[in-house]
């Protein structure tokens, strides 16, 4: 075994000693409602039907190109390094412990602003269930901002408990996911059956416009919607079986996922006009109208809607608890303060890094609300997520590409051909990340707040490592 090999054999071995102190809750069946729930994202719905009928199409080639590829890379990746942090582990060990550190910093803030996006779809939500009167919730910045402060803490609480208790959460949403999507695409069915939606298409096969505009749509579709099947990865240390658990997982759910997709979007057309659409929240809007037609609408309409947001809150005590445990693992490589690897007496689980979470979850809400109005905010601090997201997406398609020799393995043909299929596809949508897909006053503007957060928080996570490695290393020359 060579010294490199013994370095990796030494860091994984680190890791597995701490992963001894975590419960192991989670199942197979657990996983596959948690990659339903967190890869179904709602609000993407809505940038797709930007595409019109061309949306089947573009689906099947975001499927084609980054869904298949991304469960191969995953699958292979999972199998080689089944370590609590996943594709943090992954990075650092197969590059180094500053490109580990970048990608766990872009994964972490990426987790703060989808829980932060979160308190203005629980008020769209909120609306839609409560009728037309309540419509102003959706442009009022102080109950945008408190209903993100109440969904925070209610995700602080829930992470605190730990899986025993946030699995159940997570396996009634994405439950609740499979049950209102599977109602909605019934509903569109049985009503194009009589003949009250003459336009209806399950499956439209419509070939798409090339412009900068469809582009930057399929691109959001793509990464926005398809990713995640890495995510469940960084809870590897709390499931009972990693690797087949994590195998089963994608091969179950990724069918499932792509079908609703597909038809729920041609849902979602169905019943409303393409320039009505709401962004936030298509799905109730879609189940609000398609509801209509039954004759105690008013009580299954609210029922449902409220029943969908199931699926953004256990995806938010998911990619919550997820995100404490970011600090935690690099806190074991003492990369961060040991402050964040304290584990709670009884739960096990990082109650100071789930705290300072929430924390800065609240302060990146507010700065989205500032200067902007509510969709605008909306769109902003999704997409700043979603390409700090697609950053470290970067990292993990270049691992077979780049790492192979030192991980001491050979990545198949196919492996890298799916690696390539993925990084290619990723970088377009962070490089198409400053073209809005709505009408905002000031495109300029939005392409340059996008640019600033994203290289700005770059720029400080290098030096809060850089400061890091030297404290280390003074601190290793003075013992």
């Amino acid at each position: 075994m060579s010294n490199l090999e013994l370095k990796l054999r030494a860091a994984e071995d680190r890791v597995r000693s701490h992963e001894s102190e975590l419960r192991k809750e989670l199942r197979t069946f657990d996983v596959v409602l948690a990659q339903i729930a967190y890869i179904i994202t709602l609000e993407f719905f809505g940038a797709a039907t930007k595409a019109g009928p061309a949306h089947a199409v573009l689906w099947l080639v975001a499927i084609a190109l980054f869904f298949i590829p991304q469960a191969i890379v995953v699958t292979y990746l999972n199998d080689l390094m089944p370590l609590e942090g996943g594709l943090y582990e992954w990075a650092r060990l197969a590059f180094n412990d500053g490109v580990g550190f970048l990608v766990a910093w872009n994964l972490w803030l990426y987790i703060v602003l989808l829980v932060g996006e979160y308190g203005f779809v629980l008020i769209t939500y909120i609306a839609f269930a409560l009728g037309p009167r309540a419509e102003w919730m959706t442009a009022n910045k102080s109950v945008i901002l408190l209903g993100t402060v109440v969904l925070v803490g209610a995700v602080a609480v829930i992470s605190a408990f730990g899986l025993r208790v946030a699995k159940w959460v997570i396996n009634a949403g994405g439950f609740m996911t499979v049950v209102a999507l599977g109602t909605l695409i019934l509903l569109s069915v049985v009503r194009a059956r009589q003949h009250a939606l003459p336009s209806f298409h399950a499956l439209p096969l419509v070939r798409p416009q090339f412009t900068l505009f469809s582009v930057s749509v399929f691109s959001k579709m793509t990464f926005g919607a398809l990713c995640g099947f890495e995510f469940i990865a960084i809870l590897a240390g709390e499931c009972r079986n990693p690797v087949p658990t994590i195998r089963k997982s994608v091969l179950i759910s990724a069918p499932i996922i792509a079908a609703f997709y597909i038809f729920g979007t041609s849902a979602i057309l169905a019943f409303v006009p393409q320039d009505r659409i709401n962004l936030v929240g298509p799905v109730p809007q879609a189940l609000t109208l398609g509801l209509q037609s039954i004759g105690v609408a008013r009580i299954i309409a609210p029922i449902t809607i409220l029943l969908l947001f199931s699926n953004v809150f256990c995806t938010a005590c998911l990619t919550f608890g997820a995100s404490a445990r970011l600090p935690m693992v690099a806190g074991w490589e003492g990369i961060v303060p040991p402050w964040f690897t304290r584990l709670h007496a009884r739960y096990k689980t990082p109650v100071n890094s789930i705290l300072f979470a929430a924390v800065v979850t609240l302060a990146a809400c507010i700065v989205a609300l500032v200067g902007v109005n509510e969709e605008e905010a909306f769109s902003l601090i999704q997409i700043w997520g979603f390409t700090l997201y697609g950053l470290a997406y970067l990292a993990m398609f270049a691992i077979p590409l780049l790492a192979s020799r030192k991980l001491a393995v050979q990545p198949s043909p196919g492996l890298k051909l799916a690696s390539c299929s993925g990084f290619a596809v990723t970088l377009l949508f962070v490089g198409l990340s400053i073209f809005p897909v709505i009408d905002v006053p000031n495109p300029a503007a939005y392409a340059w707040k996008t640019v600033a957060v994203v290289v700005g928080v770059n720029v400080v996570g290098a030096i809060l490592y850089r400061r890091a490695r030297s404290a280390r290393t003074q601190q290793a020359r003075s013992g």
